[in-house]
């Protein structure tokens, strides 16, 4: 696709009341007030904690796509995506979403963890991660998923995560900003039909961002796992695309990225819509680099420590405080890390490195904010918003 007319698009259905990390039910229900006079919204089912789990419906076409997002409830980026995506879709004036919505019908769950979100956890709210509970469907959310693919039957399945900052596409120093995956459905990891449809999908996505983040879209490990949604889905037949949302340089609140994710929709549903997709473009899929695991958010290089010349990584955790995310960078290692990048890098040229409170040693799992190298006074902040 066209990168400035996706980029006009982007800016022009952005939804603006959504921003950051931390989104959760309170946020999206007033939007839903706002779209229900042109789609289709109820809620089909409740939490574990009897939130409301609501499914969008907008479309008249015959090719039936499903998206869910949030399943983690930390991951919250493709949400924001699909509410810029809802947008664009019911712009009347905009001929090519119409084109899309007299082929296709969209049903979209943009929160399918509510309990999960509000608590800005990867858990629902009885600590069950609800992308290992396929089979057992022990939740209540895992019941809605299931019963509404049972009910529609879905041509496409797009199922939308977001991923830490550790990845990279590749074994590069390249941020794996966006990632996908073709769930496998076997062991084998068999390329099967439907697994060709999802991957061609994949590679005309990636095309597009290619013009925008080259070098930076990763492709998400396929070992298979019959507990996990999309594997049974890929199980099934049903060609599931799953969706990693990463990080952008500098972008912790994911802004760019949700930028590329709108284009990635917006490029996919465009190609469904247009195409007859037979899985025989899917070789282009195997050309996205596996992720690598090359990240850390910060490194501190070649100090002395102890005596010993070595590299510091710094991970941020992620820490809701007052309905607020907050990045606090934590020691997750202390070695030489020559094999590994920074999305921050602070040179130490052998200078011995100690903490500005000299009584809190310098070891894995301590918060690191303030340190001096020789006498010079470093800080490390929160996390660049």
């Amino acid at each position: 696709m066209n990168i400035s007319t996706l980029q006009k698009w982007f800016t022009s259905y952005k939804e603006p009341s959504l921003f950051g990390r931390y989104i959760h039910l309170d946020h999206i229900t007033p939007l839903f007030d706002k779209l229900s006079s042109k789609i289709e919204i109820k809620q089909i089912g409740l939490s574990e904690n009897n939130l409301p789990i609501h499914l969008v419906k907008l479309g008249s076409g015959s090719k039936k796509l499903l998206f869910w997002s949030q399943m983690h409830g930390n991951e919250s980026t493709t949400t924001k995506a699909v509410f810029d995506l809802l947008n664009f879709l019911i712009d009347d004036s905009n001929k090519e979403a119409q084109d899309v919505l007299s082929t296709c019908t969209l049903y979209i769950i943009p929160i399918l963890s509510p309990d999960g979100a509000k608590l800005y956890t990867r858990l629902n709210y009885n600590k069950v991660d609800l992308n290992r509970d396929a089979q057992d469907k022990t939740q209540k959310e895992s019941h809605v998923l299931s019963n509404l693919i049972q009910e529609i039957k879905p041509d496409f399945a797009f199922n939308l995560h977001g991923q830490r900052t550790i990845f990279s596409a590749g074994e590069t120093n390249n941020p794996a900003t966006v990632s996908f995956l073709s769930p496998a459905g076997d062991e084998n990891r068999s390329i099967t039909n439907s697994r060709k449809v999802a991957m061609e999908i994949i590679s005309i996505m990636n095309e597009t961002l290619q013009k925008c983040i080259p070098n930076q879209v990763g492709r998400y490990d396929d070992s298979f796992n019959l507990n996990c949604v999309g594997d049974t889905l890929a199980y099934n037949e049903i060609p599931t695309i799953l969706f990693e949302a990463g990080h952008y340089p500098n972008d912790y609140d994911r802004e760019r990225t949700r930028e590329y994710i709108f284009y990635s929709l917006i490029t996919s549903i465009k190609y469904i819509s247009n195409t007859e997709i037979t899985g025989s473009r899917y070789e282009n899929y195997f050309l996205i680099p596996e992720n690598g695991k090359c990240f850390y958010d910060i490194i501190i290089r070649d100090v002395i420590l102890d005596e010993k010349n070595v590299d510091i990584a710094l991970q941020y955790t992620e820490e809701l405080t007052q309905n607020n995310v907050k990045f606090v960078p934590k020691i997750v290692k202390i070695d030489d890390l020559r094999k590994f990048y920074g999305h921050r890098e602070i040179i130490g040229k052998k200078r011995t490195i100690c903490n500005e409170i000299v009584t809190v040693e310098i070891v894995p799992e301590v918060e690191l904010l303030k340190f001096h190298l020789d006498s010079e006074l470093f800080s490390i902040e929160l996390a660049k918003r």
